[in-house]
């Protein structure tokens, strides 16, 4: 038995190292407030603990993800909204190329996506956000949600079609946000 308690801290040791900073910046976009957002991960891992693990392997991401939202929606609806996570602070400012120029205008083009995504209503801008930021399938994503698949699908593909709409008005060569698998 003693060598199942170290396997299974393991495999929590291995679930935070791969999704504390995921989590804690999409709990920080739902409660507005980092502070908030380490406790709901906190609270998350420590529910992890509790889980058996083999349970939940094949699924663990949205199990994760599903978890860390419900808990930072009860935080928000207890604390009041406040203002939202900073998602300039997310998006990446390094790329491939060194060139100032070119990291400028990648810069300046992930600000105008995400500002056209704070423009979507909600329930659009979360499952974007878990698509295109956390890399989840449109199954992984009906899970942390309780939206069906298809409706999964839905949102996100009119999602896509409003931020490709509002990017061409800007800049009509602008194509933002390439369409993703659908997945198991």
């Amino acid at each position: 038995m003693a060598s199942v308690v170290p396997a299974h801290l393991d495999r929590i040791r291995a679930a935070m190292d791969q999704y504390q900073g995921r989590l804690i910046a999409f709990a920080a976009r739902i409660t507005g407030d980092l502070e908030s957002a380490r406790d709901v991960v906190q609270d998350t891992f420590l529910r992890l603990c509790q889980q058996d693990m083999d349970a939940i392997a094949d699924h663990l991401p949205a199990w994760l993800f599903r978890v860390c939202r419900n808990r930072a929606l009860d935080v928000r609806k207890k604390e009041g909204p406040l203002e939202p996570f900073d998602d300039a602070a997310d998006a990446p400012t390094h790329g491939v190329s060194l060139d100032p120029h070119r990291l400028l205008e990648q810069s300046e083009a992930a600000r105008r996506v995400l500002a056209a995504v704070a423009d979507l209503p909600p329930a659009q801008q979360e499952v974007l956000r878990l698509r295109f930021q956390e890399e989840l399938s449109y199954k992984e994503i009906s899970a942390v949600t309780g939206h069906s698949v298809s409706s999964v699908g839905f949102l996100i593909h009119t999602g896509v079609h409003r931020v490709r709409r509002q990017m061409q008005a800007v800049s009509p060569a602008a194509a933002p946000l390439q369409g993703g698998r659908k997945g198991a």
